[in-house]
């Protein structure tokens, strides 16, 4: 009889080479999942019985799949990924862009700043690092080159700020974590609040810094602009706090589930867009259609993840790691350190989806054990999944900001810049750990 936890070893180095191959990570963890689980139900009494393995393991996988697809908070991902896509083409997501960069385009580093702020805001209604970056990317950063900011400032600042994406809700990333790990979403969206906008400040502060330091990085204050073109272009983005007040203020006071403030927020962005003359028909299919790809890509993935979840709970791996760790008397100090150091060696390669799928389910036995808060984990994983966003050699929104850019700003020019605003993250983290009530503050007030 084969060991079933040798099998769970073995297939999670197969996973790991399959993704360094560049397999996709839902055929990746499909498939390897799928091929040691008939390995195991075959072998299971000592002899080979390929009929028996055959339906267990179709069992597994049908009914793996079949439970996920019909999970009711699933239905989130494409509501939320629709209204980033809907905000976009009404004009809504870059409002605070243009408002940020009106009140702040005098201060030296001012429209750096702006950046920083629009992708905080992009965040907030789209949820996406990578779209945030992508988009912002295309706004922010051209400009910025052409009046004459360095490079690695006006690369890095749109990079990092679209990490924001990550933490700031609503978060494609908490929706993943909340559905394998059966924690409330609702609650960790709200966890993600008050981190997110302390890194934002965090990002805001760098830029202030560098560019008092070096004030040949930025010019020197930009086209005086009138009080009431201020207050205008304030008013003017009226849209996209309203939507980030329903999504969070109607979660915190009760008033909506997550789900149901995704699909208000969806109808909001719509109306606001046609009454205003921003969106027509053809951008509304166009983001339908965008966001059919987008989440099929996603549940591909998610329904891997649960096939591969069933399998690493079949293995007995899990168990095996909390004994293990438990009779090391591991000190929670060093316990953290380690998860630390997985999640951002991890972060330097692969995609934070993947990341979080292929760990989840040997990470929340071991979280369970030492009896930590699963929210508050969540907020650790996400923060450490955004730091890998922006991590070399593989930091994908920094190869999204180098792609929308060209030959103006290298790769290891975007990279030289970054390195300020990843203290401010590691920071972040530090207190994050160090203080879990900066995550549970908001949550605790809807328990």
């Amino acid at each position: 009889m084969i060991d079933p936890t040798t099998i769970g070893v073995v297939a999670f180095a197969a996973v790991l080479v399959l993704l360094a191959l560049r397999v996709p990570i839902a055929f990746a963890l499909a498939g390897v999942a799928t091929v040691a689980s008939f390995i195991i139900f075959a072998f299971r009494t000592g002899d080979f019985l390929f009929e028996r393995a055959v339906r267990a393991t179709t069992s597994m996988v049908y009914s793996n799949s079949f439970d996920l697809i019909h999970s009711y908070d699933l239905s989130m991902i494409p509501l939320f990924v629709a209204l980033g896509h809907i905000a976009y083409r009404a004009d809504i997501t870059t409002k605070i862009y243009h408002a940020a960069k009106v009140w702040l385009t005098r201060l030296p580093g001012g429209v750096a700043m702006a950046s920083v702020v629009g992708c905080g805001g992009f965040s907030a209604i789209t949820g996406s690092s990578i779209a945030c970056a992508s988009t912002m990317g295309r706004i922010c950063t051209p400009e910025m080159l052409r009046m004459g900011y360095d490079p690695r400032l006006a690369t890095a600042s749109v990079a990092a700020g679209g990490t924001l994406g990550s933490l700031i809700p609503p978060s494609v990333l908490f929706i993943i974590y909340g559905i394998f790990t059966e924690t409330s979403i609702s609650q960790l969206f709200l966890a993600g609040v008050l981190p997110g906008l302390l890194t934002l400040a965090g990002f805001v502060l760098v830029i202030a810094v560098w560019v008092n330091r070096n004030p040949e990085i930025a010019p020197a204050g930009g086209e005086i602009i009138g009080r009431r073109e201020r207050f205008r272009a304030m008013f003017a983005a009226w849209p996209a706090l309203l939507l980030f007040f329903v999504i969070i203020g109607g979660i915190y006071g009760g008033i909506f589930t997550a789900t149901e403030a995704a699909a208000v927020c969806v109808c909001a962005a719509t109306l606001i867009g046609f009454a205003q003359g921003k969106l027509t028909l053809a951008d509304l299919w166009e983001s339908v259609k965008e966001t059919c790809v987008q989440t099929a890509a996603i549940f591909f993935i998610a329904a891997g993840a649960k096939i591969f979840v069933a399998f690493i709970a079949l293995t007995g791996i899990a168990p095996a790691i909390v004994e293990t760790v438990t009779q090391a008397e591991i000190s929670v100090v060093v316990l953290l350190i380690c998860i630390a150091a997985i999640y951002l060696l991890l972060g330097m390669f692969l995609d934070p989806i993947g990341i979080m799928v292929l760990t989840l389910p040997l990470m929340v036995p071991l979280v369970e054990s030492y009896g930590w808060d699963l929210i508050w984990f969540g907020v650790v994983v996400i923060k450490l999944l955004e730091i890998g966003l922006i991590t070399p050699p593989v930091g994908l929104n920094v190869f999204v900001i180098a792609n929308v850019v060209g030959r103006e700003a290298p790769i290891d020019k975007i990279f030289a810049g970054i390195a300020r605003f990843l203290s401010v993250d590691i920071i972040v983290l530090i207190l994050i750990i160090a203080f879990p009530v900066m995550s549970l503050l908001l949550p605790m007030g809807m328990r």
